[in-house]
């Protein structure tokens, strides 16, 4: 033990809330390493977050799990009654940070003697508070762009005259950028001021001076209480400044400064992080002019943040893990790397490889959403590759986003005016990379894609040469060119996607994948050791190359592939990373290696203790299968990567076997004829519809069922284009929207299905095809109409009656009994009086699974795995069949990110908006909605842990809670 480390017997750990733009699943990532180094430490934990999606809220991870508002007044109670020795805010994003400061100034910290461990409050304050970070780096000197701060509009219009637009307006105590933005005339900066005095929490913002087209640079420091500062990496963006860098695409280590330069920022930041006494981890970023050294500070995170995640990822080096160390009084000397276990944390990564991060916008499920990127963050969710080459890992990102696109060029720009092109790249949309791919198809020379784009050449050239590539590989189609091995084999060095490769030779994926493996041309998998090969890594951590060797040989025994969820975006979220993650777990308790792919760095599931081995890889057949033909796996399972893994495994079923429900199951739920044969076969009667393959059979298909009707293409994310239709009219405006978004009629067939109002039912099930689980019903506040995601859930239902629970479980049991589903099973009914209407039938993970494994005490995961693996669910300790209802209320509420996307929920529908969720828990419905109201009842404020729920209330040390004589009771 160290000797500054204090005896801390339990800590309270606030996390970050829901999943909104500009904070997601990194703080998840962060806040479960986090609890992970404390109970290295045997410290209990206290935990207080509100999502229940995450493995950071499991019981697994925490001693104590509070699902409380994240405010002053419940957090106050909870440190109240538990009396913790420490507090540790700095992993819980923006949200826990400013919640610590609040608990400060209102004197709760002091009054409890609770220390804030880690970074002190002053510290977090110099780095937050606009003027303080601005006197500080004065103070020592360092250049921070000519600003001013101020809660007033008119001091910010007068300083923008004085120097003259564009400016730069950033908010204080905001994530994400909230509230801010650029500038170009006295009337934008008005609004944006305004928005921006508004979203501050101490209403202060900061009006920088421009420096549009500066390169972007961040630093990721770590320091120790004793002084000892490390750099983890540094990341360079390849869009230039005004570009929220969580909307821009990043590369680590950063490719255009010369050593002079990164040595000079590496200095900057060191002493930027000695000056601000920052204990942990910090993000410092840099605008750097492109012509020369002259540089500015521009803001300083004194936390954990989504870059933290990406350097994490990037490196092998757990910054969050190292962070908490450090919070407890370790130096960076006293705490071993767990990569090497040889090095300490006191050694600076090494990388020999070239990482890009790739934003996912959520553009293609709401194109009528202004797409123009500036300061304020927009994207869902990223992907992280790695390869030995630019082209590789950046080929590699564009795959991973799944929108489409294995290339940089893209038909659809063809059409565009050179004047839409300039206006196009010199603007900045999620877009820009695949018009300036076009302007050099065009022959646009490179100074002009510079002037347009401010871009660094380096990075024009290598997307130039990218281009060039790909138009000699259209070439050889159109031209019937001859093509040999060897030109194959160079071009895909080079990273070019299978598809385009198959494409130009006129061969179909799967023979192109016969001829890499009849000349043995695969990739070999490199590890992620933090050291560049200086010593030998520990960690099971691979990305593939096709340069070099194989650092690994296969795993040995009995092994399973668990296909992960890719990037997050609406509609596929993080319940399904924490799907992923105990599915690798169950696994490993199996006694069966676990190989986890995916490549989002934000996630659990990419933290290498996780599973036996993780391959950081786009989910693609072209990169998934090499892997599981080098493992030789036994099994892939698919069914908990929400419609990634549903895609991926139609693909990979002729070569590896697929563990849990046939995929010809899995056809049979989303086909609208197969799904309607299917109920009638189980008794079920369906909701009047049809399918329509072509637009001649539309409108005679919508005159027999009738409006209104519910219309949606097949196989989509989070109802993607679904809709509910009340007239002709309405109907040509959606199709119209519809073919503007998705090229070449790849929407059909679109199912149509008559509108039937009502109340929304959802039950979770785990079937082994002969018997099954049923945990809970959960029962929507909105009618039938609203997506389930954006809906408010409440469990055990509360309005409806027992003929109609009857009813609902009767419907299930229906479909379980008739369909041959092996795990997960999730089902969507409407109730209409003591009619039940079947919705949608969907074999594979939900976004419900974890409210209800959390809450019912039922490890859904598990179970299904274990059913997966050819377990029966009468091996298992669980009781079949129906569960009976909880003694109280959990009540799941849908988070919109309205400030990210405005309009975004000026009406709800069919098609999912909500980019996250909260859980609340009560004794009583009505104390279970105040918790998620934004104003709640104090009354009703009374915090307890999820524990404490299950077991009926008894509470530690406590009398049962008068509530006991008013519990309800029903079964079903």
């Amino acid at each position: 033990m160290p000797k500054s480390r204090k005896n801390y017997r339990k800590i309270l750990v606030i996390g970050s809330g829901p999943i909104v733009i500009g904070q997601a699943a990194e703080f998840d990532y962060a806040g479960t390493q986090a609890c992970m180094a404390l109970k290295e430490e045997g410290i209990e934990i206290v935990l207080v977050n509100n999502n229940p999606a995450t493995i950071m809220t499991d019981q697994e991870i925490a001693d104590y799990v509070y699902f409380e508002p994240l405010s002053v007044e419940s957090v106050t109670k909870i440190i109240e009654r538990e009396r913790p020795d420490g507090l540790l805010a700095t992993l819980g994003g923006q949200t826990g940070l400013n919640l610590a400061i609040e608990l400060e100034k209102a004197g709760v910290l002091t009054k409890y003697q609770v220390p804030l461990l880690g970074t002190t409050i002053t510290s977090i304050q110099k780095g937050e508070d606009r003027e303080l970070f601005k006197q500080t780096m004065e103070k020592i000197g360092e250049p921070i762009p000519e600003s001013i701060i101020t809660g007033d509009v008119e001091e910010a219009v007068n300083f923008a005259k004085e120097i003259g637009f564009p400016v730069i307006v950033r908010p204080a105590y905001t994530l994400g950028g909230t509230g801010g933005g650029k500038a170009e005339t006295e009337e934008e900066l008005r609004k944006v001021a305004t928005r921006g005095i508004e979203e501050s929490p101490i209403h202060q913002i900061q009006v920088d001076k421009s420096l549009l087209g500066w390169k972007e640079i961040e630093y990721e420091v770590m320091r120790d209480q004793e002084g000892n500062s490390i750099i983890v990496c540094n990341m360079e963006n390849i869009d230039p400044m005004g570009i929220h860098t969580g909307d821009s695409i990043v590369i680590a280590p950063s490719q255009t400064l010369n050593d002079r330069e990164y040595q000079m920022l590496r200095t900057v930041s060191l002493k930027v992080i000695e000056t601000l006494e920052i204990i942990g981890g910090c993000n410092i970023q840099f605008a750097l002019h492109p012509d020369g050294e002259q540089y500015y500070i521009i803001e300083v995170n004194p936390r954990v943040s989504r870059s933290s995640a990406l350097a994490s990822k990037a490196s092998g080096y757990p910054i969050a893990r190292i962070a908490t160390k450090l919070a407890l009084g370790y130096s960076l000397y006293e705490i071993k790397n767990p990569i090497t276990q040889h090095t300490y944390a006191s050694f600076e990564p090494a990388l020999d490889y070239v990482v890009i991060k790739f934003p996912r916008w959520p553009f293609d499920k709401f194109p009528y959403i202004h797409r123009q990127l500036g300061t304020q963050m927009k994207a869902t969710g990223e992907v992280m590759t790695i390869d030995r080459t630019f082209e590789g890992a950046f080929y590699k990102a564009i795959r991973a986003l799944e929108i489409g696109k294995v290339g940089l060029l893209d038909e659809t720009y063809v059409t565009w005016s050179d004047e839409q092109l300039e206006k196009g790249i010199t603007q900045a949309d999620d877009q820009r990379i695949f018009l300036i791919a076009e302007a050099f198809h065009r022959g646009i020379s490179m100074q002009t894609i510079h002037r347009w784009s401010n871009i660094h050449p380096f990075f024009l050239h290598k997307f130039k040469k990218m281009v060039e590539m790909e138009l000699e590989i259209n070439d050889w189609k159109k031209n019937q060119v001859e093509v040999n091995l060897e030109r194959l084999k160079t071009l895909k060095r080079k990273g070019i996607s299978d598809q385009l490769l198959a494409k130009g030779i006129n061969l179909s994926d799967a023979e192109l994948w016969s001829l890499w493996k009849q000349h043995n041309i695969l990739p070999s998998y490199k590890s992620v050791d933090t050291c560049a090969g200086e010593f030998e890594a520990k960690t099971p951590y691979f990305y593939s190359s096709r340069l070099g060797t194989d650092d690994e040989s296969p795993l040995q025994g009995k092994k399973v592939a668990v296909i992960g969820s890719g990037p997050i975006r609406i509609g596929q979220g993080i319940e399904f990373d924490y799907c992923a993650v105990h599915t690798a777990l169950t696994l490993e308790q199996e006694g069966i290696q676990s190989i986890m792919i995916n490549d989002n760095p934000e996630t659990v599931s990419t933290d290498y203790h996780m599973s036996s081995r993780l391959y950081m890889e786009p989910l693609t057949l072209e990169d998934v299968l090499p892997i599981l033909e080098k493992e030789q796996v036994d099994g892939v399972v698919y069914q908990v990567g929400g419609q990634t893994g549903l895609k991926l495994a139609k693909q990979l079923e002729p070569y590896f076997p697929l563990l849990g429900t046939p995929i010809a199951t899995i056809d049979q739920m989303e086909d609208r004829e197969q799904f309607n044969q299917f109920l009638f076969h189980a008794g079920i009667e369906p909701i009047p519809g049809q399918i329509v393959w072509k637009m001649e059979e539309l409108l005679p298909a919508v005159t027999e069922i009738g409006y209104p009707i519910l219309i949606r293409p097949s196989y989509v994310i989070g109802g993607q284009w679904m809709r509910v239709i009340e007239n002709q009219q309405k109907l040509e405006h959606y199709l119209d929207q519809l073919t503007f978004s998705l090229s070449d009629q790849s929407f059909y067939p679109l199912l149509i299905d008559r509108y039937i109002s009502g109340k929304e039912v959802e039950v979770d099930a785990v079937s082994d095809g002969e018997d099954w689980i049923i945990p809970a019903i959960m029962e929507h506040l909105e009618p039938a109409g609203i997506h389930s995601g954006d809906s408010t859930a409440v469990l055990p239902p509360f309005s409806l009656t027992t003929i109609q629970k009857k009813k609902v479980i009767e419907a299930a049991e229906k479909v379980l009994k008739h369909g041959n589903f092996i795990g997960l099973v999730n089902i969507q009914m409407i109730v209409d009086g003591n009619h039940i209407y079947v919705l949608e039938v969907n074999p594979r993970a939900s976004r419900t699974i974890p409210v209800i494994s959390k809450v019912t005490g039922i490890p859904m995961i598990q179970i299904a795995t274990q059913v997966q693996l050819g377990k029966r669910l009468k091996q298992l300790p669980y009781p079949l069949g129906v569960l009976s209802e909880n003694p109280f209320y959990t009540v799941k509420a849908p988070v919109f990110s309205n400030r990210k996307l405005p309009g975004l929920t000026d009406s709800l529908g069919p098609e999912m908006k909500s980019t996250g969720e909260i859980l609340s828990l009560g004794w009583t419905l009505e104390e279970a909605l105040a918790k998620v109201s934004p104003n709640p009842d104090s009354r009703l404020l009374q915090p307890r842990t999820l524990t404490e729920y299950r077991t009926k209330g008894t509470m530690r040390g406590e009398e049962p809670y008068e509530y006991r004589q008013n519990r309800r009771s029903t079964t079903f």
